[in-house]
């Protein structure tokens, strides 16, 4: 039944306190699996104490236990160790905390966990998490790697000095954290989302060393691999070796086999590059000096032809062409005109011979009445009538008078 409170009726801590411990009771004992943070125990004292966390939730919880049930645990209990807990919860009224009261621990073994991340592995990649068309490239030559990997270990060195040796200028974004253990996941989480929020960040690499199944455990955390997944960034993983495979290789856009190989991937080789770009130099060069001489000898070859070599001498030959011709028209124009001045003449002598001044200049004369017609027959006149005679060296006037055989001029 809901506890009755009012402003006027409140309830006292105790009683609210007792009432969440009974409700945790129906609860009843559960099976808890989780981190191992810390183990307490006092020498002499009957009862361990524990801390319980969840890597993913960055959530621990207390846990008590008898000395023998932690005495039982094989191999003995260590920081980071994976357990399974038989449990009841449980209110601890006089400090109002909830805690877990252990019968029964279980350490979980290398079979167990292979399965467990077997599972997982299926679980993300039916999700799509690992497909490759996810897939980000690197950046040829990033502006600033951002590092994720433990305080001084050798995989920083690896990293910092291999990518240094690559590229002198190149900067790194460190950020230190636990790589193994109950708080290694939350911190990775909290490191890499302010990387990937960094916008001079192009390129984060994740670097462990080697280390057995149960250290690398922080890397197939099902909340790490999924914050990879979400990144803007490309994420480099270089965790263990070339044999280890925890889940952020897989989910990560480039997998490295060991920081060392981490840092050749993310930066280009200094020297590879400036002799790449000697090499292509040389290229150019040769090719431009093969293009050059090609070009000069074409030049050569055309200023070689006669046409660029002597062109007055095309020239000379055109206009001995152009004397020809003109030589020619007037040679032909010559002739046209001599034939026309001969034809002219002959037609002129023609007209001449068929000409009536012709026939007056061998003594003949025209008659012509005063109307201006010709006189062709004596019938023609009358006596008395006045006739214009036309003659070669002028005109004379007659008049006719009378004949025997017709009228006569006079």
């Amino acid at each position: 039944m809901a506890l009755q409170t009012s402003p006027e009726r409140p309830a006292p801590v105790r009683v609210v306190a007792s009432l969440i411990g009974q409700w945790v009771d129906r609860l009843g004992a559960v099976w808890v699996e989780g981190q191992v943070a810390q183990v307490s125990r006092r020498h002499g004292a009957g009862t361990v104490f524990l801390t319980l966390r969840d890597p993913s939730a960055d959530l621990s919880l207390q846990v008590t236990c008898p000395a023998r049930v932690l005495e039982a645990v094989v191999p003995p209990l260590a920081d980071g160790a994976r357990v399974l807990v038989h449990a009841r919860p449980m209110i601890y009224l006089s400090r109002g905390s909830l805690q877990l009261a252990a019968d029964e621990i279980r350490q979980l073994g290398l079979g167990e966990l292979l399965a467990r991340l077997e599972r997982l592995r299926s679980m993300l990649a039916a999700e799509g998490l690992f497909d490759a068309g996810r897939k980000r490239t690197l950046p040829f030559l990033p502006g600033t790697v951002g590092l994720v990997c433990g305080r001084g270990s050798a995989a920083e060195h690896d990293v910092l000095e291999n990518a240094r040796a690559r590229w002198p200028a190149v900067r790194f974004r460190l950020h230190a954290v636990p790589v193994q253990g109950p708080y290694a996941v939350p911190e990775i989480l909290t490191a890499l989302r302010t990387l990937d929020a960094d916008p001079d960040v192009q390129v984060v690499i994740v670097a462990r060393g080697g280390g057995s199944v149960e250290d690398l455990l922080p890397f197939s955390d099902e909340a790490l691999v999924r914050a990879v997944s979400r990144c803007r960034t490309p994420v480099v993983s270089a965790i263990g070796h070339e044999t280890d495979t925890p889940l952020l290789d897989l989910v990560a856009d480039v997998r490295a086999s060991t920081p060392t190989d981490a840092a050749k991937r993310v930066v280009p080789d200094v020297r590879e590059q400036q002799a790449g770009l000697d090499a292509a130099r040389d290229r150019a060069r040769r090719a431009l000096r093969v293009r050059l001489e090609r070009e000069r000898q074409t030049l050569a070859a055309l200023r070689s032809r006669p046409v660029l070599a002597a062109p007055h001498r095309e020239l000379d030959r055109r206009g001995e062409e152009v004397d020809a011709l003109r030589a020619r028209a007037r040679r032909t124009l010559g002739h046209r005109l001599d034939a026309a001045a001969s034809d002219v003449e002959h037609v002129r002598a023609r007209v001449r011979a068929l000409s009536p001044a012709a026939t007056l200049d061998r003594g003949y004369a025209v008659l012509q009445r005063p109307d201006g017609r010709v006189v062709r027959a004596p019938q023609d006149v009358s006596a008395g009538d006045v006739l214009d005679a036309r003659l070669a060296a002028g005109r004379l006037a007659v008049t006719v008078s009378g004949s025997p055989d017709g009228p006569v001029t006079r």
